[in-house]
């Protein structure tokens, strides 16, 4: 009996093929894709299966790496809500705007979705113990999905991380560490010692697991509006899984043949303007992104001054006729604000940059008033305390 559809595994880069069930983190220093055998799951179920099943992340197994004989390390990854924003849409003169609010999940953010995948992949490989460099969510998921494993996890960190993220891993017990430096120098940490810690790297895209579980941010929103797609996505993008990986969601929903239609919808690659590496690499027609200097933003999770994924940010923009564009700095606390107090929703630092592009965006004319445009709101509001507006007057 089939217990998976994955046909191997694939450099991003160029194309070299490795087995599934093994091991593996990169190939010459660049991130490795899932391949699975679409039409084996289009000649087994239709896209009508999943109405019968628990609504889940889950519930897309087919589309997912971890062997369907194997249970997932989960903290109840349940489906987030697309929430309609119609007064928020006036305020940008749109007819049609959704926000996705993935606080919703375990920890508080969208990187549940990945680490309940990578942590269920490296428990099914044997993998003991994990290790990974984090400005902010990341290790706080990673600790708290290897906490639930019984596996051991090593986290490192920049020391002005915000307070909350910095005692997440801390509380799961984690081996959390504060580093002087940016989640680069973090990330070095972890590469040069992992050989003699015997640590996995867990780290953005150089593992191949955590991709997939972000996919299923797309597989959701499809089903979620009846297998169509928006015209615009606004995403906001550090090291770029989501994004990556929601692209990667609708062409195989294409190949599959479930979607209602062939359009896809333009994405917006959503950076601060404290550190912009993506946007500068769009703007000057680069497919990699230099290292962007002094970064600093008050949305801690797109303080990443290079990704390892870059190529595969540019070419899903651009392969969307999308954009790549830095929302201003200080008009973070301004649509934290706004935007939470128009939807009853927790808008994080990041989902507020995605705003702040949002409304250069429609000024300038690049999305259309009659379009449908989804935000995903990657966190909530209260794991950033420093970022929020808190200034109170006395009675």
């Amino acid at each position: 009996m089939r217990t998976h559809y994955v046909t191997h595994l694939e450099s991003a880069w160029d194309g070299t093929p490795f087995p599934f069930g093994q091991i593996h983190s990169m190939h010459t220093g660049r991130p490795l894709w899932v391949r699975y055998d679409l039409e084996g799951i289009s000649r087994s179920i239709s896209r009508e299966v999943f109405r019968s099943r628990s609504q889940s992340m889950w519930r897309y197994r087919e589309l997912l790496p971890l062997p369907f004989d194997v249970s997932p390390v989960s903290l109840g990854e349940m489906w987030t809500p697309l929430l309609d924003c119609s007064e928020l849409a006036k305020e940008f003169g749109l007819n049609q705007l959704w926000i996705k609010d993935e606080s919703h999940l375990p920890t508080g953010s969208f990187k549940a979705r990945g680490m309940t995948m990578a942590v269920s992949m490296a428990k099914w490989l044997g993998i003991k113990k994990l290790a990974l460099p984090t400005a902010g969510n990341a290790g706080g998921a990673a600790s708290a999905y290897a906490a639930r494993a019984g596996l051991q996890a090593y986290v490192f960190m920049p020391t002005d991380t915000p307070v909350v993220n910095q005692m997440e891993p801390y509380l799961f017990g984690a081996h959390a560490f504060r580093v002087n430096g940016l989640i680069n120098d973090c990330g070095k940490i972890v590469r040069e010692q992992a050989p003699t810690e015997g640590w996995f790297d867990l780290s953005t895209l150089k593992e191949p697991y955590r991709l997939e579980g972000k996919k299923t941010m797309g597989l959701e929103l499809a089903e979620q509006l009846d297998w169509n797609l928006p015209d615009v996505i606004l995403y906001p993008t550090g090291g770029g899984t989501g994004l990556i990986g929601m692209w990667k969601a609708f062409q195989e929903l294409k190949a599959l043949g479930w979607l209602n239609s062939s359009k896809m919808p333009r994405l917006i690659s959503c950076q601060s303007e404290g550190c912009a590496p993506i946007v500068r690499a769009f703007e000057k027609g680069e497919r990699l992104a230099e290292l962007f200097p002094n970064a600093n933003t008050m949305a801690s999770g797109l303080r990443v001054p290079v990704a390892v994924g870059d190529f595969m940010i540019l070419d899903a923009v651009r392969q969307s006729h999308g954009l790549a564009v830095a929302g201003r700095e200080d008009r973070i606390r301004f649509w934290m604000r706004r935007a939470a107090s128009q939807t009853g929703i927790s808008i994080c630092p990041e989902t507020a940059i995605c705003f702040d592009v949002l409304s250069q965006l429609r000024e300038a004319g690049k999305i259309s008033s009659t379009g449908s445009v989804v935000d995903f709101n990657t966190g909530a509001a209260q794991k950033y305390l420093e970022a929020l507006p808190a200034e109170l007057p006395s009675w």
